[in-house]
C-alpha cells in the first residue's frame, strides 16, 4: 500500500510543547487576574454587606454565558456534523472533487475535534455577548406589571420594560445561530461533496438540499416572530409627527397590517420552502420563487404602500390625522417622567415699584448670595490649615435649624487632595498610611457674609477651636458632629491602609493640627469597621499582586491590624453596590445623627416606555456645572425615569444603605425583588432627621425642565404649531458660551405657596426669545415630588435672566462702579449665580458681584449684590442684601432707575443724577455714551411696558449699539481699568 504525504506538515513535540507552554501561561494568567479582582471585589461586598449583588450578578452572567454559549455551540455544532453525516459516499469525479479532496484528508480523521472546536469559540463569543444581557433576564424574571396598558395594544406596559428587550435578543441569537448554521453547513457539504459546482447531475443531493432549505424555511419563521415583535417596537420608535415617539397614523393604518401580513406571508413561505423542496418539485426553483415573492411583498406592502399613505393621506392634512397620537404621545411622555402631576399657575407680574415691605419679606431675605462654585477658594483658604486641605470646585447647598431657625447653608467637606500632597509627603508611605482621612463639614449660612471682608461666615467643621481670626466665624461649632473624620469622599481616589500604628503603638494616621501649635498634628487610629481587613499573608499577597505594590508584604507599615479601604468615592460605591441604578451628579454631604453622611440620588430607567419621548441622559442634564464638582450622567438614551432611591455613605466606616423613595416604582420592585427582596431598605424606616436633608435631585429636575419647555402643553394643536415652546436661558453673564444656566436650591415661599420649603427653581423663556415665560420649581411635600410651574401671561413682557443681567450690568452707574472695582486692572469682577425670585407683585433678581486679585492663589471675594425689581428698570448696587432691599425700597418710593446713592467703596457717595443726565466727573465722549446709555435704558423699559415686541427688539437693539459706544469710550480713556470679566455663575 502506498502511503500519501499529509498536505499539511506536522509540528514537532518540542514545537508543540513550546506552544503549550506559551497557551498554558497566557490562560493561567488571564485566569489569575480574573479571579484576584473577583475575589477582592467579594472581599469589598463582604464588606459592606452586599455579597447578594456580587453573587446575584456574577451567578446570572455565568448561568447566561453557558445557556447561551451552549445553545449556540450545540446548534451550530449540530448543524455541521450532520452535514457531514448526509454526505454522499460516491462522488462524481471532475477536477473540483480532486481538489477538495485534500482537505478531506486534512478534516476527515479529526472531524469531531474540528467541529468541536469550531462550535467552542463560537459559542464562547456568543456566551460574552450574553453576559452583558444580564440586567434584560433579571428583569425579565423579576418583573411584574406597571397597572397601566399602551394605548394602542392595551397591553401591560410592563411586557415592553421587562420582556421585550430580552425578547428581542434572543430572536437576534436565534438569527445569528440559523445563519451561522446555513453557512457552516453549507461549507461542509461543499468540501464533502453534498453541493456541486461541476460535473454531471444534480448540484446537490436530495440530503444535503433538505438540510439547507429546512435551515432557510426556519429562518423564515424567525422573520415571521421579527414581524410580530415589530409589531410592538413601533410604538417604541420616532414616527409621530413632529418629532414624537410612538406609532402614527401611517404605522397604525398601513404599517401594522402591513407587518401582519408579512408574518403570514413569512410562515406560507417557510412551509412552501420545505415542501416544493423536498416533497413535490425536488429543486430550489420555486423556494427561490417564495423567498422572492416575500421580499417583494415586504418592499410593496411594507415599504412602498406605508409611504403612499404617508405622502398622499397624511401630509396633505398632518395634524388631522396625527392629532389622537400626538395626544398619546404627550400623555405618555408625561407620566413616563413624572410631570402628569405638574401644577400650572398663573403669574401676573405688576412690573410695578417695589414695595415698601419688601425688605420684611422672608423669601427676599432667603435669597442665596453666596456662590457654591465661586466660594469654594474662600472655604480651601480659609479653613484649611493645612495646604493638602480642599473643598472640591463646587460646594453644595443644603438647611440646617440652628438656634430654631430654618436656612439655607452652604457646605462643603474638608477632605485631602493627594495632588496638593508635597513632593516629600507623596510618598507611598504618606499617601497610603497617613493621609488616610479628612476633617469636619464646614459650613456658612447661604445669605451671609463676614462684615466688609467678602469671606463667608462660617459656622462649623473647624479643626478644634475656630481657625478663622476675626469675627469670620462662630465661637463653636452651630452645626455639631460627633464623629468628624471622612474617610470616603469625593476626594477618595486611592486606597488607604488605616487601624495600624507604630512600633511603639503611637497613631500613624495624620488627624488635624494641634490646637495649641499648628505646626504640629495630631495623630489617629482609625477604629471603625470600614476597610478590608488584610493581616494575613495572603490578603496582603493578593492586594500586592492588584495593586502591583510590593509594600503591601515588605512594609512594616501593614499589619495584622491593618485594613484596607479601597472604593472610597460616594458614588462609585453606590453605583457598585447597585449598577442598576443611575446616580445622580452632586452627592452632597450632611450631618445625621452626629455623622457626616453622603446623600446621593439614584435613578431607575428604562428604555422601552411605549409613546414616551427618548431623551440622551448627558445631553439633558448638562449645564454650566458639569464636570466642575457635578459628575456628568453617562450617554444613555432613556424614555422613563424615576427618582427611586435614597442612598446614603457614611463618611466614616463606608456604610452604603439603600432607602426606598419611591415605593411604587415596578422598576425598583422588579430590582428588589431579584436580588432577594430586602436589598433596598423600605420608605418607612428612613429615619426623619435624614428626610430632613432631602433634596430634590439636580439631574431629575434638569430632565423634567427640559421636557417641560415643550410638554407643558398639553392641547395637540399647540404642541403641533410649537408656537408656545420655551427654551432653558444660557448662563447670564455668557449667554454666548452656549451653556445652561443652571436651576439653584432656595429655602423660600413662592406666591402660589402656603409655607416656605427648601426647593430647586429655575427660570425659562419663549423659544428663541429673552424674556421669561415661566419659572418652574420642585420641591417634597410631605415625601413627596412635587413641581409647581408660574406660568406668566403672554401679553406681558417680563425679562429674562439674560436681559436682567445686560440690563443691570449696562446701566451707566452700575457699570461706573463695576469698573471701579476692578481696581484698575489689579482684579477682575466676577458675576455668581443670578436668581430670579418671584414674589407677590413682581419678580426680584439677586446676583452676588466677586471681586478676584490677580495676586496668585488669592480667592474670589463677595464685594456686592446686584439688584432688580420687575421689569428690570429699578437696579441697586449694595454691599449686602439687606441694604439692596432697602434701597429697592427706596426706589419704589422715589420712582428713579437707579439707586442714588450706590457706591462702590463705602464712605464714598456719587452725586445724585438722574438716569438721563451724564454721571459728573466724566470725560466728555464717555459722559456722552453714559447718557445715551441711560436713554436706551429707559426706551427698553418703556417697550417692555407697552408689549410690543418688535419695539422690545429694536430697544434692546439699540441698547447693545450704545452700550458698545460705552466700551470704546472707557478704552480710549487712557485712565479706564481693563473691562469686567464674566464668570461661571453656579447653581445649587
Amino acid at each position: 500500500m502506498v502511503m500519501r504525504n499529509s498536505p499539511l506538515p506536522r509540528m514537532s513535540r518540542r514545537g508543540r510543547v513550546t506552544v503549550g507552554v506559551l497557551v498554558g501561561v497566557f490562560i493561567l494568567f488571564t485566569l489569575l487576574g480574573w479571579g484576584i479582582d473577583a475575589y477582592t471585589d467579594y472581599l469589598w461586598f463582604s464588606e459592606v454587606q452586599f455579597t447578594q449583588v456580587f453573587s446575584g450578578v456574577l451567578v446570572t452572567k455565568l448561568l447566561l454565558f453557558l445557556a447561551v454559549g451552549a445553545a449556540m455551540a450545540l446548534i451550530v455544532g449540530a448543524n455541521l456534523y450532520l452535514a457531514y453525516r448526509l454526505r454522499p459516499l460516491l462522488r462524481p469525479h471532475s477536477q473540483e472533487q480532486a481538489t477538495l479532496e485534500r482537505y478531506r484528508m486534512v478534516l476527515a480523521p479529526r472531524l469531531g475535534t474540528w467541529i468541536t472546536a469550531v462550535s467552542i469559540i463560537i459559542g464562547f463569543f456568543a456566551g460574552l455577548s450574553a453576559q452583558s444581557r444580564w440586567s434584560d433576564w433579571m428583569l425579565f424574571r423579576n418583573g411584574g406589571d406597571f397597572g397601566q396598558t399602551d394605548p394602542q395594544f392595551n397591553v401591560d406596559i410592563g411586557f415592553y420594560v421587562f420582556d421585550f428587550p430580552l425578547l428581542r435578543y434572543l430572536l437576534g441569537v436565534a438569527f445569528t445561530a440559523v445563519v451561522l448554521s446555513v453557512l457552516g453547513a453549507l461549507a461542509v457539504h461543499y468540501i464533502f461533496g453534498g453541493v456541486r459546482l461541476q460535473g454531471v447531475g444534480d448540484r446537490m443531493t436530495t440530503a444535503a438540499r433538505a438540510h439547507l432549505t429546512t435551515l432557510v424555511a426556519v429562518f423564515v419563521l424567525l422573520k415571521a416572530v421579527a414581524y410580530v415583535l415589530d409589531r410592538r417596537a413601533l410604538l417604541l420608535e420616532q414616527h409621530v409627527s413632529p418629532g414624537l415617539y410612538g406609532a402614527g397614523y401611517t404605522d397604525v393604518n398601513a404599517l401594522l397590517p402591513a407587518k401582519e401580513i408579512l408574518a403570514y406571508i413569512s410562515i406560507v413561505v417557510a412551509v412552501a420552502i420545505i415542501v416544493f423542496s423536498n416533497a413535490v418539485m425536488r429543486n430550489l426553483v420555486w423556494p427561490g420563487v417564495s423567498l422572492a415573492l416575500l421580499a417583494i411583498s415586504a418592499v410593496a406592502i411594507g415599504g412602498i404602500y406605508p409611504l403612499a399613505v404617508q405622502n398622499f393621506q397624511v401630509k396633505p392634512s398632518l395634524f388631522d390625522k396625527e392629532r389622537p397620537y400626538i395626544e398619546k404621545s404627550i400623555a405618555a411622555t408625561r407620566d413616563a417622567f413624572g410631570l402628569a402631576g405638574t401644577k400650572v399657575n398663573e403669574y401676573t407680574p405688576t412690573s410695578g415699584n417695589p414695595p415698601a415691605d419688601l425688605p420684611a419679606d422672608t423669601s427676599a431675605q432667603n435669597v442665596r448670595l453666596i456662590d457654591p462654585q465661586l466660594v469654594s477658594q474662600a472655604f480651601t483658604q480659609s479653613q484649611q490649615s493645612r495646604g493638602f486641605y480642599d473643598f472640591g470646585e463646587k460646594l453644595d447647598v443644603d438647611r440646617y435649624t440652628v438656634n430654631g431657625k430654618t436656612q439655607d447653608y452652604v457646605v462643603g467637606a474638608r477632605e485631602i487632595n493627594d495632588d496638593k500632597l508635597s513632593a516629600q509627603q507623596r510618598n507611598w508611605l504618606n499617601r497610603h498610611t497617613v493621609y488616610t482621612h479628612g476633617y469636619g463639614l464646614v459650613a456658612a449660612p447661604a445669605n451671609e457674609v463676614c462684615g466688609g471682608t467678602g469671606l463667608p461666615y462660617f459656622v462649623s467643621g473647624f479643626l478644634g477651636k475656630s481657625t478663622t481670626a476675626g469675627s469670620c466665624s462662630a465661637a463653636s461649632d452651630q452645626i455639631k458632629t460627633d464623629q468628624p473624620r471622612i474617610y470616603y469622599g469625593e476626594q477618595s481616589t486611592e486606597y488607604a491602609i488605616v487601624g495600624q500604628s507604630d512600633k511603639n503603638k503611637n497613631p500613624v494616621e495624620f488627624d488635624r493640627p494641634q490646637e495649641q501649635n499648628a505646626d504640629a498634628s495630631v495623630n489617629y487610629t482609625y477604629d471603625g469597621k470600614g476597610g478590608v481587613e488584610i493581616g494575613s499573608f495572603f490578603r496582603r499577597l493578593v492586594f500586592a499582586v492588584k495593586n502591583t505594590e510590593s509594600n503591601f508584604l515588605l512594609s512594616d507599615a501593614v499589619n495584622s491590624d491593618s485594613r484596607l479601604m479601597y472604593i472610597r468615592e460616594p458614588r462609585e460605591r453606590v453605583q457598585k453596590v447597585a449598577p442598576f441604578l443611575t446616580i445622580d451628579g452632586d452627592p452632597y454631604p450632611a450631618v445625621v445623627g452626629g455623622k457626616i453622611v453622603w446623600i446621593l440620588d439614584g435613578y431607575t430607567t428604562a428604555q422601552t416606555y411605549p409613546y414616551s419621548q427618548k431623551i440622551n441622559l448627558a445631553t439633558e442634564t448638562r449645564d454650566e456645572l458639569t464636570g466642575t464638582g457635578s459628575f456628568p450622567l453617562a450617554r444613555d438614551d432613556v424614555n422613563y425615569m424615576r427618582n427611586s432611591v435614597k442612598a446614603t455613605v457614611d463618611a466614616y466606616d463606608g456604610t452604603v444603605t439603600l432607602y426606598q423613595f419611591d415605593d411604587q416604582d415596578p422598576v425598583l420592585k422588579a430590582w428588589n425583588k431579584a436580588f432577594g427582596g430586602n436589598l433596598i431598605q423600605p420608605k418607612s424606616k428612613i429615619p426623619a432627621e435624614l428626610t430632613e436633608h432631602f433634596r430634590y435631585p439636580a439631574d431629575m429636575f434638569k430632565v423634567q425642565r427640559n421636557l417641560l419647555t415643550k410638554f407643558h402643553v398639553t392641547n395637540a394643536q399647540t404642541f403641533f404649531n410649537g408656537d408656545d415652546f420655551w427654551q432653558v436661558p444660557n448662563a447670564p453673564d455668557a449667554p454666548q458660551s452656549g451653556v445652561k444656566q443652571p436651576p439653584f436650591y432656595l429655602n423660600v415661599k413662592l406666591p402660589t405657596q402656603t409655607d416656605t420649603s427648601f426647593q430647586l427653581t429655575s427660570g425659562v423663556t419663549p423659544a428663541n426669545r429673552e424674556n421669561m415665560s415661566a419659572l418652574i420649581s420642585a420641591s417634597y411635600d410631605k415625601g413627596n415630588p412635587k413641581l409647581e410651574v408660574l406660568e406668566l401671561p403672554d401679553q406681558t413682557v417680563v425679562p429674562g435672566p439674560i436681559q436682567v443681567h445686560r440690563l443691570m450690568v449696562n446701566n451707566a452707574r452700575i457699570s461706573q462702579d463695576l469698573t471701579l472695582l476692578s481696581r484698575n486692572g489689579q482684579a477682575t469682577v466676577l458675576y455668581g449665580n443670578l436668581i430670579s425670585l418671584p414674589l407677590n407683585k413682581d419678580i426680584l433678581y439677586v446676583e452676588p458681584v466677586y471681586v478676584k486679585s490677580t495676586q496668585a492663589n488669592a480667592p474670589p471675594l463677595l464685594q456686592k449684590v446686584l439688584m432688580s425689581y420687575g421689569d428690570g428698570s429699578k437696579v441697586v448696587l449694595e454691599d449686602n442684601l439687606t441694604e439692596g432691599l432697602k434701597a429697592l425700597a427706596e426706589l419704589g418710593k422715589t420712582g428713579t432707575t437707579t439707586n442714588p446713592g450706590t457706591t462702590t467703596n463705602p464712605g464714598t457717595t456719587p452725586p445724585s443724577t438722574q438716569p438721563t443726565t451724564p454721571p459728573t466727573g466724566l470725560p466728555g465722549d464717555l459722559a456722552t455714551a453714559a447718557a445715551d446709555v441711560d436713554k436706551a435704558i429707559e426706551n427698553v423699559r418703556n417697550a417692555q411696558k407697552s408689549g410690543d415686541f418688535a419695539t422690545y427688539g429694536e430697544a434692546l437693539k439699540q441698547l447693545d449699539e450704545a452700550m458698545n459706544r460705552f466700551q470704546q469710550a472707557q478704552g480710549a480713556t487712557a485712565s479706564t481699568a481693563p473691562s469686567v470679566a464674566p464668570s461661571p455663575s453656579a447653581g445649587g
